[in-house]
């Protein structure tokens, strides 16, 4: 028997498919649990409600979670603090497009960010004041999600291919257990066009992953993460379950879970 999560507590719209596949249904606060032994088609569920619909993963078990990573940039927060930046040069078209690319795996990431990050140089740092306070939030139901996993005493990481002045700050402010992300090199208040030490990029947000387990004494797969693009296939691969946030299509495709439609705080339902 397979159970399939609507993330929506819409009854109009469980009864539809119970009818349709046969299937008794359990109604909660946020979701509603339907009870299968067909196989469904959830692309078909997903497209015709326009609401996220998975299927609770039999080999996970939600109550040995111990580790919650996520990707920063359109996953957790709603922007990319790099074309944000880059809008104060005037050049944010610029530089989204290359973000847009090396994000859907079409560029190789170490080079694409070199480059968008020489593209910045001579900005004066309270640029980056000015995005965080200004543009960037936490995307809906993210700081439910962090208050949730917390109280369960799971441990929370951001991980970004952006930088520490927004992953520093942004896990102050929600109250994340770790952030990693890569530094800028500054002089004279200035931003010169360049990184400081290791790029974090897919490879390195997977090593933070195991760093992490190894630090906690759990195995990875006790661990959920989160991410949008190419570059969070890697760290999505070694969890225990992965899940692709309003994400490209070559992260969809190879995700646990799938949210599209809804707030980050469908991941509660399925605990």
């Amino acid at each position: 028997m397979n159970t399939i999560i609507q993330h929506s507590a819409n009854l109009e719209i469980a009864t539809k498919i119970a009818t349709k596949y046969d299937c008794d249904f359990k109604h909660y606060d946020s979701h509603i649990r339907l009870n299968t032994d067909q196989q469904i088609d959830l692309d078909e569920l997903r497209q015709t409600y326009q609401i996220d619909f998975n299927y609770l993963p039999n080999s996970f078990d939600f109550q040995k979670v111990a580790i919650f990573i996520s990707d920063m940039d359109s996953t957790l927060i709603n922007i990319e603090c790099i074309d944000e930046i880059a809008d104060f040069a005037n050049i944010k078209p610029q530089v989204a497009a290359i973000t847009e690319l090396a994000m859907q795996g079409k560029l190789d990431f170490n080079a694409s960010l070199i480059e968008r990050v020489a593209l910045l140089k001579g900005l004066n740092i309270s640029v980056l004041d000015q995005v965080y306070t200004e543009r960037l939030q936490v995307n809906p139901g993210g700081v439910e999600l962090i208050q949730f996993l917390k109280a369960k005493g799971v441990k929370s990481a951001v991980v970004s291919g952006g930088f520490t002045y927004f992953t520093n700050r942004l896990a102050k402010d929600i109250g994340l257990d770790h952030a990693r992300a890569n530094n800028l090199n500054i002089q004279n208040n200035q931003l010169i066009g360049t990184i400081h030490g290791d790029i974090i990029n897919a490879t390195a947000k997977a090593e933070f992953v195991n760093e992490l387990c190894n630090q906690y004494a759990v195995s990875p797969e006790q661990v959920i993460a989160i991410g949008d693009g190419a570059n969070d296939l890697e760290m999505m691969s070694i969890a225990g379950l992965s899940v692709a946030y309003h994400a490209k299509p070559l992260v969809v495709k190879k995700a646990d879970i799938v949210i599209s439609y809804g707030g980050l705080d469908n991941i509660i339902d399925f605990f």
